[in-house]
């Protein structure tokens, strides 16, 4: 298939063709359509979040983590990114790193820790 499909359409088309792609499980193509939207509009929280979990699903953990990162940089409070990246690092081997991540987003969403 060539790049100029990833690349047809307005932003919106993309969008919605990248999620069609996503729910049919089709992670990698989701991907490469979301890579275009996330450089062409970086500060657009939705699409990098859906880039981070194709990225997650297809086990491009490290790339994930960069995403969900940039994330968190620009919105601290983002809980599902919060969430993302612990599990990200769980599944990175990365527990302890994990953890803080976890916790905080327990928090945010008004779960209280097992005594």
């Amino acid at each position: 298939m060539s790049d100029t499909y990833y690349e047809f359409g307005t932003a919106g088309e993309r969008w919605d063709r990248a999620r069609l792609f996503f729910d049919a499980k089709e992670y990698g193509t989701a991907v490469r359509i979301l890579t275009g939207l996330v450089a062409e509009h970086p500060e657009q929280t939705a699409q990098r979040l859906l880039l981070a979990r194709a990225y997650y699903h297809s086990a491009q953990l490290s790339r994930a983590e960069t995403e969900l990162r940039a994330i968190l940089e620009r919105d601290p409070v983002e809980h599902y990114a919060r969430l993302m990246l612990g599990r990200t690092l769980e599944r990175l081997g990365r527990t302890d790193e994990a953890a803080p991540h976890l916790r905080m987003a327990a928090a945010m969403a008004g779960e209280t820790p097992p005594a």
